[in-house]
């Protein structure tokens, strides 16, 4: 199927496509696994940079805080010389703790210490020292001062419950970003990686897909779909297919038309193939033409199991009603019945010239001539019985076709004396008869033949006095058991050893239905069963 495939696309059968799926795949999923991971990254990056000047700023107002508290500080602010004592302080913490500065002023904003001794005594630079001085709150802020840009903490000190001066604690910008800049490199690394991995992902996804679809492109799948949907839809045959469960997946009009019910336009996507094949059981089984009830119409199907890579992935049935093929059916029906009649006269004749040629030979004259009127008196006997109790010329080809089958099978088949069916049937009952009266008749012969020290024996009555046209055929097998009759006329059901059996009753059942007759079972006086016909004339 796969090369199929491919070369219907080679000779240009479906539309021509400018990008094969496979680089569109792999363009679209890059690209989309680009676009996400630089979101992310972003996202990320500025998270870490919050994150990082967060933690700086608390740091820097942490130490602020403890530079503060120092008792030495404090006291030096009544000297007369401050900065003498508190540079001498704040430098080693200053280097120990990593900080660009540490600057300590007085109420009025005059250094009291500094990372360069020469600004020592001038004013703080950046202004933001209100909200400390003024109101002696404790904050982290980031403002430019004389050594640049700098995340800084600022907490007041305080002396006797008075504000005295303000620390001052601050990280330069350049610094925090390099720190940030060195943890992003390791994000950005690893995003390139998984960038690279998505990629190669990509690849691997694309050409598995492109497997699964049998190396077809988007464009030659939705033609192919149409070309297929066209198919099914417009064809007469009803057409189902169902999936390794046993699941119906796709069914087309002509389908739905034939197993529509009363229920109406009931939708059987998703629900058992048994509901409509009750007979269904085997997926690797193939067949034609097979005769079943399906709905409420006798359909010819056909199923074909569908196969991928050696395994059964479903099945696929295909089918008519019978009635459109009734004419032609009804034909062979009487050709195989003529055939069948005209097989066993032409066997039983030639056995009979055999006997007799013997008898000549053996110059035994008054026997040959005693056995051919006996058998001379019986053909007659028998086509007498059947002209005058059967006017219906096909009903008395078939029953003739029995007779002779039944000798030829070494079965007693007797018609009732007090028979007779002079009532002139239509097409449609006509029809119904020969269908079902073959089938009892035949499953009689089936059920009997099989015993050998038993009288082999079939009776037929039929009458057509009354308001119904009355047919009993019975035999003398051991007739149907009690927990089968309930289950005798369903479709797929046979107490018969191998394929294709439970369709005849079923099959007898629904003509007669559809003609208002019906068909039932009772114990028959021979020992067997006997099967009850009705068919009404009106």
């Amino acid at each position: 199927m796969e090369k199929t495939l491919g070369t219907k696309s080679k000779l240009g059968l479906y539309p021509k496509v400018k990008f094969n799926l496979k680089l569109k795949m792999i363009t679209l999923i890059s690209l989309l696994i680009v676009a996400i991971l630089v979101i992310f990254a972003l996202f990320l990056n500025q998270f870490i940079s919050k994150t990082i000047e967060e933690q700086v700023g608390k740091r820097a107002l942490n130490l602020a805080q403890g530079v503060a508290h120092i008792p030495e500080i404090k006291e030096a602010f009544e000297l007369s010389n401050p900065s003498s004592v508190i540079q001498r302080i704040v430098t080693p913490i200053q280097e120990k703790t990593g900080a660009e500065f540490i600057v300590i002023g007085n109420r009025d904003g005059i250094r009291y210490s500094h990372p360069i001794s020469s600004r020592i005594g001038e004013k703080m630079v950046g202004g933001d020292n209100k909200r400390a001085l003024l109101h002696g709150q404790s904050y982290v802020s980031k403002k430019e001062g004389t050594l640049g840009l700098s995340i800084q903490g600022k907490v007041p000190i305080y002396s006797a419950g008075e504000i005295i001066g303000v620390v001052s604690v601050g990280f330069l910008n350049e610094n925090i970003q390099e720190i940030i800049n060195n943890q992003s490199k390791s994000i950005w690394y690893t995003l390139v990686l998984i960038v690279l991995l998505g990629i190669i992902g990509a690849i691997f996804i694309s050409y598995y897909i492109k497997k699964l679809l049998f190396h077809m492109e988007p464009e030659e799948i939705s033609s192919l779909y149409l070309q297929n949907e066209a198919i099914l839809q417009s064809t007469h045959e009803g057409i189902i297919a169902i999936d390794h469960k046993g699941k119906i997946t796709t069914l087309n009009v002509a389908a739905k038309r034939i197993i529509t019910r009363e229920d109406g336009q009931k939708d059987y996507i998703g629900t058992s193939i048994k509901e409509l094949l009750p007979a269904f059981h085997n997926f690797r089984e193939r067949f034609h033409g097979r005769e079943m009830i399906l709905g409420d119409n006798i359909v010819l199907i056909n199923q074909t199991p569908m196969h991928k890579e050696g395994n059964i992935t479903g099945v696929v049935f295909t089918f008519r009603k019978k009635s459109e093929l009734q004419e032609m059916t009804e034909e062979l029906l009487r050709i195989k019945q003529y055939a069948n009649a005209q097989r066993a006269q032409t066997h039983e004749h030639s056995n009979k010239l055999h006997i007799i040629l013997g008898l000549l030979l053996n110059n035994k004259l008054r026997e040959a001539i005693d056995f051919i009127k006996k058998e001379n008196n019986f053909q007659s006997n028998t086509l007498k019985i059947l002209t005058e109790k059967v006017s219906d010329p096909l009903i008395n080809a078939l029953l003739q076709g029995k007779f002779n089958q039944a000798q030829e099978l070494g079965i007693s088949l007797s018609i009732h004396l007090d028979s007779h069916l002079v009532y002139q049937l239509n097409e449609a009952q006509r029809d119904a008869l020969l269908t079902a009266l073959g089938n009892v008749i035949e499953n009689a012969f089936d059920e009997i033949k099989k015993y050998k020290n038993r009288k082999k024996a079939v009776s037929i009555f039929f009458s057509d006095i009354g308001d119904d046209i009355i047919f009993e055929i019975e035999d003398s097998g051991n007739g149907i058991k009690a927990q089968n009759e309930i289950n005798i006329f369903e479709q797929g059901f046979s107490t018969k050893n191998g394929a294709h059996q439970g369709t005849g009753l079923a099959l007898s059942r629904k003509v007669l239905h559809d003609i208002g007759g019906e068909i039932f079972s009772e114990e028959g006086d021979l020992g067997g069963a006997c099967f009850i016909i009705s068919v009404p004339k009106d």
